[in-house]
This record gives C-alpha cells, sequence and structure tokens, in this order.
C-alpha cells in the first residue's frame, strides 16, 4: 500500500518515512511504504524553507519520488500524509486527497485558523474521506500511563505541560502547545466547557472547565526547555509523569503505528469531535489572551469559525 508526503519542511516527514520505510518492520507499518513526496515549504517562515531543502534530499536519496504538485502526488498513493510544517497551507493541499477519497493524517497543526480546521472536517466528512489529526505525544508510553493509572480511580482534574513556541500567523498555541493540550484531553477527556488564559513574559497558563465541573490546565514552556508531562488528580491518589525524549524516532513510533492502522481499517483513533474540541480549547484560550483573560466558551469559538468558514466558502 502507497503512502505521499505533502510537505517536506519537517523532520517529521523524514522520520515517519523512515518507520514505515523500515524492511524490518513488523505489525501495521509493514504493509505500507511511502513512495512519493511534494516538498511544498512556506518561503515566508525560515523554519519552513530552512529545512525543505534537506529533508526532500534525505527522502530522494532513501528512494522516494519527489514530485512537482499535490495532485500529482494524489494520483501515485493510496494514503496521504499532511506533514507541512506550518497550518496555513493545510486547507488547500488537503482538497485534492479528500476529493480524491484518500484517507489522510494531518500532522500538527491541522490548521492555522480555527475557520480553516472547522472547514477541513467539512470537507472530509461532506466527501465521506477518513481522516485524523494528533500529536504524536497522545500515543507515548508517559501519557498513556498516565491516564489508565489504576491507582487514580475517578480522574478529577490534570495539569499538562509542554513547549508553547508560537508561529506567526497561526493561533498562539495551535502551532506548538497542542502537545500540552493534546495530552490534557487525553487524560481528561471531551466536555470542556470555558476557558480562561493566564498570559504575561514569564507565564502561559490556560485553565479549562469540564461540564461536569473537574478542572484542567494547560501550562506552555516558552524557555527553550522541551519537556511533555501532566501531573492527574484522581479520587485515589495523585500521579505525574513527564518526558523530555523530544523529537527522538522512537517517540513517533506509537504514532506511526496508530497511523498505519488508521490507513488499513479507515477507523481514526481520535475522532472529530474530540480534534474540533481541542481546537477550539487552543482558540478559546487565544481569544481570552485578546480580552485580558476572560472566560471565553468554547461553544462561541466554534460557531464563530463555522460562520467565517461559511462565509470564506460562499466568496
Amino acid at each position: 500500500m502507497k503512502v505521499g508526503i505533502i510537505g517536506l519542511d519537517t523532520p517529521h516527514a523524514v522520520e515517519f518515512a523512515k518507520i514505515l520505510n523500515d524492511p524490518g518492520a513488523t505489525g501495521d507499518p509493514a504493509d505500507l511504504t511511502v513512495v512519493a513526496g511534494y516538498p511544498g515549504g512556506s518561503p515566508d517562515l525560515p523554519c519552513s524553507w530552512d529545512c525543505v531543502g534537506e529533508c526532500t534530499e534525505q527522502l530522494r536519496v532513501a528512494g522516494v519520488e519527489i514530485v512537482d504538485s499535490v495532485d500529482e502526488l494524489v494520483e501515485k498513493v493510496d494514503f496521504v500524509l499532511l506533514e507541512s510544517q506550518e497550518g496555513r497551507p493545510h486547507l488547500e493541499q488537503i482538497r485534492p486527497a479528500l476529493a480524491a477519497g484518500k484517507p489522510t493524517f494531518i500532522d500538527k497543526p491541522v490548521a492555522a485558523s480555527m475557520a480553516d480546521t472547522v472547514e477541513i472536517y467539512r470537507l472530509a466528512n461532506e466527501s465521506g474521506t477518513p481522516c485524523f489529526s494528533s500529536s504524536a505525544i497522545r500515543f507515548i508510553g508517559e501519557v498513556v500511563e498516565l491516564r489508565d493509572n489504576p491507582r487514580l480511580g475517578r480522574i478529577v482534574g490534570c495539569d499538562a505541560y509542554s513547549p508553547s513556541m508560537m508561529l506567526e500567523y497561526h493561533s498562539d498555541l495551535f502551532y506548538y502547545g497542542v502537545h500540552g493540550v493534546e495530552t490534557l484531553f487525553t487524560i481528561m477527556g471531551t466536555g470542556c466547557k470555558s476557558v480562561a488564559r493566564v498570559y504575561t513574559d514569564g507565564t502561559e497558563l490556560v485553565t479549562g472547565i469540564w461540564e461536569d465541573g473537574r478542572v484542567g490546565t494547560f501550562r506552555g514552556i516558552r524557555d527553550g526547555l522541551l519537556a511533555y508531562g501532566a501531573t492527574v488528580y484522581g479520587t485515589d491518589a495523585v500521579v505525574h509523569d513527564g518526558t523530555d525524549e523530544g523529537c527522538a524516532t522512537d517517540v513517533y513510533r506509537p504514532i506511526v503505528g496508530e497511523i498505519a492502522r488508521f490507513f488499513k481499517t479507515g477507523k481514526p483513533p481520535v475522532s472529530t469531535e474530540e480534534t474540533l474540541e481541542i481546537y477550539a480549547f487552543m482558540e478559546a484560550a487565544h481569544q481570552s489572551k485578546l480580552q485580558d483573560g476572560r472566560s471565553v466558551s468554547l461553544e462561541s469559538v466554534l460557531e464563530e469559525a463555522r460562520r467565517t468558514a461559511a462565509t470564506q466558502v460562499v466568496e
């Protein structure tokens, strides 16, 4: 089964291809091969154009065909990895894949805006094409073990953290804060209703209130430290775990396994509804910052995004 990668401006493209094309691969990844890649890249973002040439050449040397357009790539493959480092081009890049019915994994962030995020999932639903997005952190052992720790009893709260570097043109947390927010939702589940954010030069703290009264927080790290983890509060225990593994290949193996299983079954491991709630949480945090830390409801953010997306479609 043939896989194509859109966006070769991130080490994720190289690492995912390395795992899928490993001759010794076992399990679901063993049946998949990355055969084509479209470089893409964002010329106005140094973090993208500094990376695209090197990553493209690494894949070329590894035997991956480099093509000139997304349309050409979609014609050659069964499944798509949308890996472009930033979210602005994602909506236009995914359109041909969804129109052709090619199941697609969207690497973080889904898009640069909430409206584009809503529109991507609307198009996927309209075309009946399976897609999903997730941070790799969701599937690593430390997070899974925290969520499923039998010592906890019923989970009543969680404080999650991750790096929170921001990328121009994106809602603040979409680019990198998503890692910690995804950890928070992996442990707490869905049902967040409102968000308030404290933001100063040295502090990044987002507090979410769940519909059942539980409280979950995300703390963003902005000093370059690659630390990920959470403290989970249960009725029977409080448990903490974390990692600073960063971008090691082994961190990606669990998510690549999930992607391979998704390609073969068509069943996303993360639902559309949960992903939209995660991005609404982050957008509500952005809006809260703009309103001096006032509480913002996730439903208000989703409603505004739907209105904006509908307007863009009409135009």
